[in-house]
Parts: structure tokens; sequence; C-alpha cells
């Protein structure tokens, strides 16, 4: 039996290209749909050149987001995944979209939450003055990067503001962790503590 899951994008997919090249097709793991929210996502071309079936759900195609939502769960529905994973969706999911895939949503963020949740983490990093950020996957929950955490890997910070080089530091550590936090996942080595939902437990092989 397979484990399917299915990818939200919004730009270049970088990490969804990370989980092509790492996981899919491999010990039952398979990609089986790719949503976008935007038709510019370059991201849109690695699916479509991997085989992926691509849709778009761009916000100016409905009457709100409410609507977009609702179109987005129900065509994923239709694929049945096993897990989200949000690979680079820049856009806040509805409470309602959340309830629908509790606790099969992922996220990938460039900081090591609860430290500089939102947009422009590596920024406020190094606003802030921290010398130490990283990345975290984290199931999704109705708040802004709030959910449980999964995995973390911490990177140090130059005292340099060189972006580009932090970021590029980064999406290597993205790259590596995503895909595997789904190998955990898929392999059912992963819950949620049933005493305290923020504590996520992972099972070691015997």
């Amino acid at each position: 039996m397979s484990f399917d899951i299915a990818v939200l994008i919004s730009g270049e997919g970088t990490n969804l290209q990370a989980l092509i090249d790492t996981v899919h097709g491999r010990e039952g793991i398979e990609i089986v749909a790719v949503a976008a929210s935007t038709a510019e996502a370059g991201g849109l071309g690695r699916a479509q050149r991997a085989g992926l079936e691509t849709g778009v759900f761009a916000l100016t195609d409905y009457p709100g987001r409410m609507e977009r939502d609702e179109a987005l769960a129900d065509w994923l529905d239709e694929r049945r995944p096993d897990l989200l994973v949000l690979a680079g969706f820049m856009e806040v999911l509805t409470p309602e979209f959340i309830h629908r895939f509790r606790a099969r949503m992922i996220n990938v963020h460039p900081s090591l939450l609860p430290a500089f949740p939102g947009v422009r983490a590596i920024e406020q990093a190094l606003d802030y003055g921290a010398k130490v950020t990283g990345v975290t996957i984290h199931f999704v929950d109705e708040g802004v990067d709030t959910g449980p955490v999964l995995l973390q890997e911490a990177i140090d910070l130059p005292y340099h503001r060189d972006i580009a080089a932090i970021e590029e530091r980064v999406h290597q550590i993205e790259h590596g962790l995503l895909p595997r936090a789904v190998r955990l996942i898929a392999q059912g080595r992963v819950r949620l503590d049933s005493r305290n939902p923020r504590l996520v437990h992972i099972d070691v092989p015997d």
C-alpha cells in the first residue's frame, strides 16, 4: 500500500524538487498532486516534468479565501492524500481547511520556532541579533507557524548580513529535513502525545 502525499507551493518549488528527487516513488511514497497558489509558480514546471498532476488555485479566481480553500480542499480530497506538505506555500489557510486535514498537514519554516514565525524569518533573526537560527518542520494548526514541532535543525548565524548566503544554507537544510519528516510519517513513526498535543513523539526502530 502506498503512502500518498500532496504538495502545496507558491514559488520555485525547490523543496518540491527535493521531495521528487528523494522520496517520490521510493519506500511506497508517492506524490499524487501538486497545488499552486498562482499559475506563475515555478514549481509547477518541476511537477509537470516529473509527470505529476497539478492544479492552480489563485485567490483572484474565487470570490474570497473561503471559497478558494473549499475548492482546494475538495480537489485534494478527491486525490485522497495521506499527508499534505506545505513546501513554500505563502498564503494563510482558513481554519475550515485546516480542520479538514488536521494532523495530516506539515509545513517547513526557516527558523527555530517558536522564534521568528511568519514572513521574513531570516531577516527577523538578523534584525534581532540572534546567533543561531535554523529550520523547523511542524504540523499545521490555525495559528501562524504555531503547530507542534516535528523536526528542527540549527545553524549559526554569521555577523555579516549576507542574506543570500544564509538563505542558501537554510534551503540546503530544508531539502534534507523535509524529506526526512515525510519518511518518518510514512513509516508510522510519528504520533502526537495524547496527553499534550504540543509534543510530537518519534518512535525509534528496535
